[in-house]
């Protein structure tokens, strides 16, 4: 498929947005963050190809080689492309990130195996931090921020104070659908409150178009119906499928992948019996109820 719509977006002064368009599976959104004539990457892209014309978008704005990448979280779309920004770039993410893309490695190509997915291979985080990790970098100040397990156990965001620049990774995806099969409905609600107290002016979702706070609202709204369909499904004897297929989806009808529904009851189901916060599903288990409930293998253009 042609890579002829992802484009860079400045949304202040010298912090732009990446955005791949139409931010379905592994079509994420990035964000390069200009310090004098360095950069900051905030991840990177699921492709060898879509990582260079990745490459190619930062190198045009900081002439200067020396490159920071922060992982948000581990999924391969956001983490597979560290390897085009070289060995001299320096890797940062949650220590606990680090650790899930060890024990992952690239286990999201054998999901859509007919993706040109090219020479990619995993790029460990050389630098991990836990709590938070402040950078300062040509005068700018960059937070990088680990609220709690939401989208996955252990995701970034990263922030901006002076400009006010939210990069939320995969826990906010504005026009799309929310995924906690491998991290928490909870967390992702407390996590919320916590994002909103940031008091963002731009939120940059890991995949949809570029947003505002009232993205916050939107997630929190998904995540209090699917709270309520998991409990009716369960107390009416119902698998996590089955709810699934039986459920109105109303306004969240028109949001991208709405099989991750599925995953999403699962992990809703669980935490009706287990307090512990992203503890580990089935997770190839569960994408194969996915495929079942979409009727084919979803669609991937990477």
């Amino acid at each position: 498929m042609a890579d002829d719509t992802s484009r860079l977006v400045e949304v202040a002064d010298g912090v732009h947005a990446y955005v791949q368009p139409d931010g379905g599976w592994c079509l994420n959104n990035a964000g390069v963050i200009l310090a004098g004539d360095e950069a900051i990457v905030v991840d990177t892209a699921a492709t060898e190809r879509r990582a260079l014309r990745l490459k190619e978008s930062v190198d045009s704005l900081a002439a200067g080689p020396r490159r920071t990448v922060v992982n948000t979280h581990f999924h391969g779309d956001h983490t597979f492309g560290n390897k085009v920004f070289g060995p001299d770039a320096t890797v940062v993410s949650h220590a606990l990130t680090r650790t899930d893309m060890a024990e992952t490695g690239l286990a999201l190509t054998g999901l859509w195996p007919d993706v040109e997915w090219g020479d990619v291979e995993v790029v460990l985080p050389g630098l991990t931090y836990s709590g938070s990790l402040t950078l300062h970098a040509g005068g700018r100040r960059v937070d990088l921020l680990h609220l709690g397990p939401a989208h996955t156990r252990s995701d970034t965001v990263v922030w901006l104070p002076e400009e006010r620049v939210l990069f939320t990774g995969d826990i906010v995806m504005p026009g799309c659908t929310p995924f906690v099969l491998m991290g928490t409905v909870r967390g992702s609600l407390e996590v919320l409150q916590r994002l909103r107290a940031l008091e963002p002016v731009t939120v940059v979702g890991g995949h949809g178009p570029l947003a505002g706070p009232e993205a916050f609202d939107a997630t929190e709204e998904y995540l209090r119906w699917l709270e309520k369909v998991a409990a009716e499904g369960a107390a009416r004897g119902l698998t996590p499928l089955e709810a699934a297929r039986t459920c109105d989806l109303g306004p969240f009808a028109g949001l991208l992948d709405s099989e991750r529904l599925v995953g999403n009851l699962h992990r809703a189901w669980h935490e009706l019996d287990d307090p512990r916060l992203a503890s580990p599903l089935d997770v190839v288990g569960v994408f194969g109820e996915m495929v079942t409930y979409h009727g084919r293998l979803p669609d991937c253009h990477a």
